[in-house]
């Protein structure tokens, strides 16, 4: 029996608005971004980097993003 209480999963979130790929830039390097989709982050290959995306929102801090593996 299910409650009203209850509350669906969210969506992830799988689209990043192409216009904020053309504005964000990578903090460390000021470089360029990739989306990754199948991740849901934000790559900046110049600084080995992967910045996530919660809810929607890009987390640009370095000391949230993870290195890049080779």
């Amino acid at each position: 029996m299910s409650t009203d209480t209850e509350k669906p999963a969210r969506p992830r979130i799988s689209e990043v608005d192409p216009k904020l790929l053309e504005i964000l830039v990578c903090p460390v390097t000021r470089g360029r971004l990739e989306y990754d989709r199948e991740a849901n982050e934000l790559i900046s290959r110049s600084a080995g980097l992967a910045y996530p995306i919660r809810e929607g929102v890009p987390i640009m801090l370095p000391e949230e993003a993870r290195e890049l593996g080779d």
